[in-house]
């Protein structure tokens, strides 16, 4: 019993010392000021509709007694509203805050940008001033702010054009209706809010060009963690789905990523085309970058890439691709199905013959190339591609490269996720010329597939001698 009343004395003995060694006076000498964490709180690139996210920062008393912060403010010289939670208080001014010495406390803000004069975006500096013991110090503050134009559960049901002065922002979804033509023009970005789809039941046509291609992504704009943006997470918005029904879909130079579906063309009509691409990226989706079902598609100089499911999957219907890449070095889960998947028949019957060619491609990457180890049979016939499978030409494989390697950029640990060829790749100037027709004549970056004589490289680019030497090229 004794030796507990001894322990209860000393841990209270112990609070005591402990107790008598703050100092609860404050400092009003000039040299003690504050600490902060950073000098800057940076919020990337916010849109003029939206919020920004909230950032936080530390402000540290180091010295021994207590101090007064008397006035804490946003300076408001810019076009943005900023406001401070100090101390679990939100607003703009706040007077009085007092840190114990050796202590700390977190300042978060957030804010909301007016519309800019530029439709381009425009930079946006403030200041945080602290005043301590007469003396003012400052945080800055700074923002890119870029005009949007948002489109709340958009429904088509007359022609309509998307110009490229300003990005659109897209809740709910994009549809377009049945008999209506949907314009976009060459430079315009879609930022696409979760989940939100664009539904076609119409006819879409996305021409853009080498200098200003048109791209679909989501509508985060700012980092995950660190320099690490969120554009680069899979599942940022829903994806582009094509209706049966749908023909005559045009997409030059777009680029879409990071999506849950990739692009779904569906069709009970393979005999009318549903879709072209030309020089496009489908990249990081969720399931596939490419699913058909009885669908008519037709691809040149594009790349599919990344996707857990498997790089794309043809289900019955008629497909052409020549001069496309696919490659899967997906990063969030593990790849389960191959590059190129081929389906004929269902349980129902419900899908048509599948009629397809491959030709000057490459598929390569963490995943398996094909679904069938034997095409007998079938109406799928593969030309001048490269394999990483081992393998041998037969009646359904012309002039392929196995186990070749087309030494990509690709980088995961950086999240450099480039397909172009580096030097001593196997896919440079393994393809065959006449199979890649004039109008895929050049390539993504206007680098020509015929400068090199007879054979062009493989995949959805050309190689550049040289760019070795460059580094992180995306």
């Amino acid at each position: 019993m004794k030796s507990i009343f001894y322990i209860f004395a000393a841990f209270v003995a112990a609070i005591f010392w402990l107790s008598s060694c703050i100092d609860d006076s404050f400092t009003t000498d000039p040299k003690d000021v504050l600490t902060f964490s950073v000098d800057t709180v940076k919020f990337d690139t916010v849109m003029t509709a939206k919020g920004t996210t909230t950032k936080q920062f530390v402000i540290y008393n180091k010295s021994k007694k207590q101090i007064n912060i008397s006035d804490i403010r946003v300076a408001g010289i810019s076009k943005a509203h900023f406001y401070l939670n100090v101390d679990g208080s939100k607003g703009k001014v706040f007077h009085d805050i007092e840190i114990r010495g050796g202590d700390s406390i977190y300042v978060f803000v957030e804010g909301l940008i007016d519309k800019v004069d530029s439709n381009k975006p425009e930079e946006i500096n403030d200041r945080i001033d602290f005043v301590t013991n007469g003396v003012t110090q400052s945080v800055k503050l700074n923002a890119w702010a870029q005009n949007v134009r948002i489109l709340k559960g958009e429904i088509l049901t007359k022609n309509t054009r998307l110009t490229n002065e300003t990005p659109y922002v897209i809740y709910d979804s994009l549809v377009v209706n049945p008999n209506v033509t949907l314009t976009i023009d060459p430079g315009t970005t879609l930022l696409f809010h979760d989940k939100a789809l664009l539904e076609v039941y119409g006819t879409m046509k996305a021409i853009g060009t080498k200098d200003k291609p048109i791209v679909m992504r989501g509508d985060r704009l700012d980092h995950v963690v660190g320099e690490i943006d969120f554009d680069i997470m899979a599942g940022q918005w829903g994806g582009l789905l094509i209706y049966s029904g749908s023909y005559g879909n045009e997409m030059q130079y777009v680029d879409i990523h990071s999506t849950q579906y990739g692009i779904q063309v569906g069709s009970n009509n393979p005999n009318k085309m549903s879709l072209h691409m030309f020089n496009c990226v489908s990249h990081n989706s969720e399931s596939y970058c490419l699913l058909t079902i009885n669908a008519w598609v037709e691809a040149e100089g594009t790349e599919f890439s990344d996707a857990p499911d498997g790089v794309v999957a043809f289900l019955g219907g008629k497909i052409r691709a020549t001069q496309c890449t696919f490659g899967n070095y997906y990063l969030f889960a593990p790849i389960v199905g191959p590059n190129i998947a081929f389906f004929e028949n269902d349980e129902a019957g419900s899908l048509s013959p599948l009629d397809c060619k491959i030709m000057n491609c490459i598929s390569y990457g963490l995943g398996y190339d094909v679904n069938l180890g034997d095409m007998t049979g079938t109406n799928i016939w593969i030309y001048n591609t490269l394999f990483k499978s081992t393998g041998n030409d037969d009646d359904h494989f012309f002039n392929c490269v196995w186990a070749g390697d087309p030494k990509f950029y690709v980088n995961r640990e950086k999240y450099i996720f480039d397909y172009r060829l580096r030097n001593e790749s196997d896919g440079i100037a393994r393809g065959d010329r006449s199979l890649c027709p004039e109008s895929a004549r050049y390539d993504r970056y206007g680098n020509d597939r015929f400068a090199s004589g007879s054979a062009t490289d493989l995949g959805a680019y050309v190689w550049v001698s040289g760019n070795d030497d460059k580094e992180d090229k995306k």
